[in-house]
C-alpha cells in the first residue's frame, strides 16, 4: 500500500493492485522504480513495457512476449520495424536470475515475416561501423589531447578501429571501389582531408604546412561539452555583439544536438497553442518545425506550461541538453569578449535550471509554490526564500496552506539556500 501512494495515475495504482503494471517513457522515474522493484520480489506478475523502454528495463522474466516486431512512425504515416538490436535486447529479458530452468520468449509477427524474422534471430549479422559519419568530433577531440598532431596520425588513428576493418569485408557499404592497399589508403586519405577541412573551415583545429593540427578555442569548447562541431561553428557564426536573448534562443534551438528530438504531423496542432503562451514570442518565420519544437519545450519549461506526458520526456531531455549548450555559448561569446549576449546566455540558463521566467518571483524555486501562492504571499510582504524560512511554524503554515509533509520540503530547501550576503 505505501508503495501504491507513490503512484499518482489512478488507473496505474488500481492494475497494480491487481497484480498487472505498465510501462510508458511518460511515467516518472519513480514511478517506473517502483513498479520495476514490486516485479522483482514477485508483487506484480504481469509488466506491459512500450518499446522505447526496452534498453533501460532492468527486470527479468520466465516469460517475454513480443506483441508484433514493428512501431507506427508518425511523421511517415506508416509502420517500421522494431531494429535487430531492439528486438534481440526484449527477448534477452526473458532470463532467469534465480535458477536455470529454462525461459521462453515469443515473438508475434506476420505469417509473412516469420522466416525472415527467424534468419535475423538465428543468423549472426556484421557490425558496420559509422565512424565516418562522426569521425568529426573524434579528430577534433584527440587534436586537442594530442593524440593526433597531424594528418598522417588521423589516418593511423583509423586503422585501429572497426571501420578500417570492415572496409576491406563490406566495400559496397563504405562506398570502396576496390579492397586493394591502393584503394583503402586512397579512401583514407579522401576521409582524413574532407575531415580535417571541414573542421578548419568550423574553427575547430588550424593547419599549419599542409599536415600539422593544432587545437584551437572553439574546438576545445566542443570538446569539453562534447559538442558536435557543427553546433560551435553554428554558435560562432551566428552570436553577434548585439545579440540580445530572443536571438540566442532561436541560435541554441538549430543546435544539431536536438536532432533526435522528433516531428510528425501532430507536432503543428501540438505547437500551435503553446505558442500563443511562451513568454518570448517567436518568429515562426525563421525556425523550421523541428526547432520551432525545441524553443516551445524550453519555454514551456521555464513558463511552467502544462504538457502531455509523451512531451515530458522530450521535455527533459531538451532542457538537459539545452544547459549544457548555453555553458559552451557563454565561453564562445567570452572568448570575443562581448559583456552583453553573455550576461543574457547566463541568466537563460539560471531560468531553464530554476523553471521561471525573468518576471516571476523568486518563492517559486521553493516547492510545491505556484504563481498564485507566490501573489498571496507577496501581498503579505513575504517575498524572498528567507522570508519564508524566518516565518514562526504556526505563521508559516497557515500563509501557505501546506501539509507538514509540504512544509517540510519548503524548510529544507529554504535552509539549503545560498546566503551570498
Amino acid at each position: 500500500q505505501e508503495y501504491l501512494e507513490l503512484v499518482n495515475d489512478k488507473a496505474l495504482a488500481h492494475a497494480i493492485s491487481c497484480g498487472v503494471a505498465y510501462l510508458h517513457g511518460g511515467l516518472s522515474k519513480e514511478v517506473q522504480e517502483v513498479i520495476q522493484q514490486l516485479f522483482r520480489v514477485g508483487a506484480i506478475q504481469v509488466v506491459v513495457v512500450t518499446s522505447s523502454l526496452v534498453w533501460s528495463l532492468g527486470i527479468h522474466a520466465d516469460l517475454v512476449i513480443l506483441m508484433g516486431t514493428e512501431k507506427f512512425q508518425h511523421h511517415i504515416s506508416s509502420a517500421s520495424d522494431y531494429s535487430l538490436a531492439d528486438v534481440q535486447q526484449m527477448i534477452g529479458c526473458a532470463n532467469s536470475l534465480v535458477d536455470t530452468k529454462p525461459c521462453t520468449a515469443i515473438v508475434m509477427c506476420q505469417t509473412s515475416r516469420k522466416t525472415q524474422v527467424l534468419k535475423f534471430l538465428q543468423e549472426p549479422l556484421p557490425a558496420e561501423s559509422y565512424l565516418d559519419h562522426f569521425l568529426h568530433d573524434h579528430v577534433c577531440a584527440e587534436t586537442i589531447v594530442k593524440m593526433i598532431e597531424n594528418k598522417q596520425d588521423a589516418v593511423d588513428y583509423v586503422t585501429w578501429t572497426l571501420y578500417y576493418r570492415r572496409l576491406s569485408q563490406n566495400p559496397n557499404y563504405y562506398n570502396l571501389q576496390g579492397v586493394s592497399h591502393r584503394h583503402v589508403s586512397d579512401h583514407l586519405s579522401e576521409l582524413i582531408e574532407n575531415t580535417v577541412s571541414d573542421l578548419e573551415n568550423a574553427k575547430c583545429i588550424a593547419v599549419e604546412d599542409e599536415m600539422d593540427l593544432f587545437a584551437l578555442n572553439l574546438g576545445m569548447i566542443a570538446t569539453h561539452y562534447y559538442l558536435k562541431y557543427t553546433t560551435i561553428e553554428l554558435f560562432s557564426s551566428s552570436i553577434a555583439a548585439k545579440t540580445k536573448l530572443k536571438g540566442l534562443l532561436q541560435i541554441l534551438c538549430h543546435a544539431s544536438e536536438f536532432e533526435n528530438i522528433a516531428t510528425n504531423s501532430e507536432t503543428e496542432d501540438f505547437l500551435r497553442p503553446l505558442l500563443r503562451r511562451v513568454p518570448i514570442a517567436v518568429d515562426e518565420r525563421l525556425y523550421n518545425t523541428q526547432s520551432k519544437k525545441i524553443n516551445v519545450l524550453l519555454q514551456a519549461h521555464i513558463g511552467r506550461l502544462a504538457l502531455s506526458p509523451e512531451y515530458k520526456s522530450e521535455q527533459s531531455e531538451a532542457v538537459r541538453k539545452a544547459v549544457r549548450l548555453l555553458h559552451a555559448m557563454v565561453d564562445i561569446v567570452s572568448s570575443s569578449g562581448w559583456l552583453q549576449p553573455a550576461l543574457e546566455a547566463m541568466e537563460f540558463c539560471q531560468l531553464l535550471s530554476q523553471g521561471l521566467t525573468a518576471k516571476d518571483s523568486w518563492l517559486m524555486q521553493l516547492p510545491h509554490f505556484t504563481r498564485e501562492l507566490a501573489e498571496k504571499c507577496a501581498k503579505d510582504d513575504i517575498s524572498g526564500v528567507f522570508d519564508v524560512l524566518d516565518m514562526e511554524e504556526d505563521e508559516r503554515k497557515e500563509a501557505l496552506g501546506m501539509s507538514e509533509a509540504q512544509l517540510q520540503d519548503v524548510v529544507s530547501y529554504a535552509e539549503a539556500f545560498p546566503d551570498i550576503e
